[in-house]
């Protein structure tokens, strides 16, 4: 397969060893990361379309179908990802950026549907939205060609997290803000590794400590702390007009 340029450019502080299957162990298998939280996100949306006939559902559990987007795109990420460091292709490169794309993308539709949430969505209008989003994600597979990464993923950083807080203001004693900004302080540090990783500071190729590989276990604890602001409530609360059947949903 044809190699990426990050393999010939070595982007990442890992050796490149390209007589193993795995051409970069730790970067390879760090991606479990992804994966155990994308199992983990299907369980709970698993559990939320079994128990629809609650009345005490917040808004994300009346939609699980979301969550299993989100989940699904955790396993996605955690395989494109493994593939590329295990293979360093251009393949593999665009596989991972896509998964990378559609974990974004799930985060930007979770938190446009609290934003914009009305009771009047129908099954119909749900199936749509979901539909939309896989559309999305799917073109991304081409569009991140045509966009620098560097842009169009800030961009869509930016995007959740003003949405975030828009919703965060809109319910404040429904969602938690230490989630929220444990969210955006994960992804924060998370930049700072990689960058500090492409740059090679404090590089030794063939520790088993590497920076890009805890990039991996802290981008995914920062989507998983995203997806959680929405998914669990702060407290028990009793039912109000603006924000019907509220509860924890555990």
């Amino acid at each position: 397969m044809v190699v990426s340029q990050s393999a010939l450019n070595v982007e990442y502080c890992e050796y490149n060893n390209e007589h193993r299957f795995f051409h970069q162990n730790i970067n390879t298998y760090s991606n479990l990361a992804y994966f155990f939280f994308g199992v983990f996100i299907c369980e709970i949306a698993r559990r939320d379309f079994r128990n629809q006939s609650n009345t005490h559902l917040n808004w994300l559990q009346r939609f699980p179908m979301l969550s299993f987007l989100m989940g699904a795109s955790f396993i996605y990420l955690s395989i494109g990802s493994a593939f590329f460091h295990a293979s360093l292709t251009w393949m593999g490169q665009r596989v991972d950026m896509n998964g990378t794309y559609s974990i974004s993308i799930s985060l930007l539709f979770i938190a446009l549907y609290h934003v914009f949430h009305s009771d009047n969505w129908s099954d119909t209008v749900k199936k749509a939205t979901l539909v939309a989003a896989l559309l999305i994600i799917i073109s991304f597979y081409e569009i991140h060609l045509l966009v620098p990464s560097s842009i169009l993923l800030p961009v869509l950083i930016l995007l959740i997290w003003i949405l975030t807080a828009i919703n965060y203001f809109q319910f404040p004693k429904e969602r938690s803000v230490v989630l929220g900004l444990l969210g955006l302080f994960l992804i924060v540090v998370a930049l700072k590794i990689r960058g500090l990783d492409v740059q090679k500071v404090g590089c030794d190729p063939h520790s088993v400590f590497q920076g890009h590989s805890l990039w991996h276990v802290l981008t995914a604890a920062s989507s998983f702390c995203s997806y959680a602001f929405f998914r669990f409530s702060a407290k028990n609360t009793v039912a109000n007009p603006a924000y019907p059947s509220r509860s924890v949903g555990t």
